[in-house]
């Protein structure tokens, strides 16, 4: 897509974005070092964002951390992928607690380590109160994994074949808990979802960035932002109005 350019003019406020934090590797190798130092200046740019984020009015902010055909990556990387998410808990925790954000980790956690679900619970419970803004980290995630597992859990509840509508099934996926998000962000030049909350981004603006994700900061937000302001939301319809949920004024 063509550069984006922030606009200091407010306008509509996204209420969820779901962010692809996609060009790690890349903003490595063009330093000539390792894809590990990549994958930790992203988790700097995660910090950064959320902040920046809960700023702006944004209330939820979902991002794809790890999904579950990332296990295919040498194992060597995965390994130090797991690492560094215990290493950022330990280090942003308590940062990202007194700024009011609350965590919360949507996917599969049957195949990840004790220690890695333990650190995880821990962020969750210390966290649980806030309410500044909510942060989703979707690890061991795939949307195809998403609407299976609410299907099973509804059958596992006896929820009859009649009775399982859309209102139904939602209760069930991984981000019940959250508005669908307005406005859905790729970083890294990619054009394409990933797998990522194909459920919940129906109806999402889409925005694709050549920003690699260590590169992604105040300036680079503002603009996607400013682009979501300038989008014409029609939810399917001609000028259907959007649902009470979707946006407030900045």
């Amino acid at each position: 897509m063509s550069a984006l350019s922030p606009v200091n003019a407010k306008g509509p406020v996204p209420r969820h974005v779901a962010i692809v934090m996609d060009g790690n590797g890349r903003w490595a190798k063009k330093r000539f070092m390792p894809r590990f130092f990549g994958h930790k200046a992203g988790v700097d740019a995660l910090v950064k964002t959320v902040l920046s984020c809960a700023d702006r009015g944004i209330e939820h902010l979902t991002v794809f951390a790890f999904s579950s055909e990332n296990w295919k990556r040498p194992t060597e990387e995965v390994s130090g992928l797991m690492g560094l998410v215990l290493v950022a808990v330990a280090k942003y925790l308590t940062k990202l607690a007194d700024r009011g954000v609350r965590i919360r980790i949507v996917g599969d956690r049957s195949q990840v380590s004790d220690k890695l679900r333990a650190a995880w619970e821990h962020a969750e419970s210390i966290t649980r109160d806030n309410t500044r803004i909510t942060l989703s980290v979707a690890f061991n995630y795939g949307g195809r994994w998403d609407v299976v597992q609410a299907c099973r859990q509804a059958i596992r509840d006896g929820v009859a074949t009649d009775d399982l509508d859309e209102a139904t099934l939602n209760r069930y996926m991984a981000l019940s808990y959250a508005p669908d998000p307005d406005l859905f962000i790729r970083t890294g030049g990619e054009v394409r979802m990933s797998n990522f909350l194909l459920w919940q981004a129906a109806y999402s603006e889409l925005v694709f960035t050549e920003c690699l994700w260590p590169e992604f900061d105040d300036a680079a937000l503002d603009a996607v932002l400013a682009e979501y302001a300038r989008r014409d939301r029609r939810f399917g319809g001609v000028k259907d109005a959007p649902p009470a949920q979707a946006l407030r004024q900045a």
